[in-house]
């Protein structure tokens, strides 16, 4: 089983946790995104929405995230000789789908300083270019990609669609506030794929220093936070990149690796 990922990929983040959670071997491969190596012609041609992650098991290659979660929970359930109840039920499901709807990457991008993210917009849009015209093939499919990257930075200067973002991650914290009331996680008194996705949603904000108006302003989301970051699947997959002196050489190498090609027009 290979997965074709990265740690600033929340999704990314998302399926490694699952991985980790049922001990299942994989074999990794880092794909940047902020780098434009997801326009890589080869991982292109297998993936053309360039989207992280993806998970390939043979033949059988799975691109969207909830899919792969769930296909991991039946490999768990297979290895261990269990049954269906092994599986999420309707209610961890419900969850799981609640917080996929969220657009983390556009509130990521609000958020960020303007200079830097319309930087690395251009560099992005540049690599595009320059893997369409080696693969004038692909020129459609990178077409479409580039019309995307355009689209998303006219979305940004909305301030309706930004605050309509907020709103939305602000709905969801507040009803996992309540539910974190009357359970331990997300979903009853057992650790589920609902809990695997949304620890990376509270790492991004950790990540962008939004913990304060967003995690620690609810006692009990604080308290699930806490636990959470103690987690070993936690430790592998985000803290080993993320935690403490870590974030920053994981954000400083690609910045740099970014603004030295961009000066040497190295796309």
């Amino acid at each position: 089983m290979q997965l074709y990922h990265h740690p600033y990929s929340l999704n990314s983040q998302r399926v490694r946790l699952a991985l980790e959670e049922k001990s299942i071997d994989y074999t990794s491969f880092h794909v940047n995104p902020i780098t434009g190596k997801n326009y890589d012609s080869h991982f292109f041609r297998m993936n053309p929405s360039a989207k992280l992650p993806v998970f390939q098991n043979g033949s059988h290659i799975l691109y969207d995230t909830v899919d792969i979660i769930m296909y991991i929970e039946k490999i768990a359930m297979v290895s261990s000789g269990g049954d269906d109840t092994a599986l999420s039920s309707r209610e961890v499901v419900e969850w799981i789908h609640k917080l996929q709807e969220w657009n983390h990457k556009f509130f990521t991008l609000s958020h960020l300083p303007p200079k830097h993210r319309l930087s690395v917009s251009r560099f992005l849009r540049r690599v595009v270019i320059a893997r369409m015209a080696e693969c004038p093939e692909l020129a459609s499919a990178y077409h479409h990609k580039l019309k995307e990257e355009y689209e998303t930075e006219a979305k940004l200067k909305e301030s309706e669609a930004v605050r309509l973002s907020e709103e939305h991650l602000e709905r969801i914290l507040d009803e996992a506030e309540i539910k974190l009331s009357e359970t331990t996680y997300l979903v009853g008194e057992e650790f589920t794929s609902a809990d695997v996705v949304f620890i990376p949603i509270l790492s991004r904000l950790f990540l962008m220093n939004l913990e304060e108006k967003y995690i620690n302003s609810r006692p009990n989301l604080c308290e699930y936070w806490d636990v959470m970051q103690k987690r070993p699947s936690y430790k592998m997959v985000i803290g080993k990149y993320f935690d403490g002196w870590r974030k920053l050489k994981t954000l400083l190498k690609t910045w740099c690796l970014v603004h030295i090609r961009s000066l040497l027009r190295r796309y």
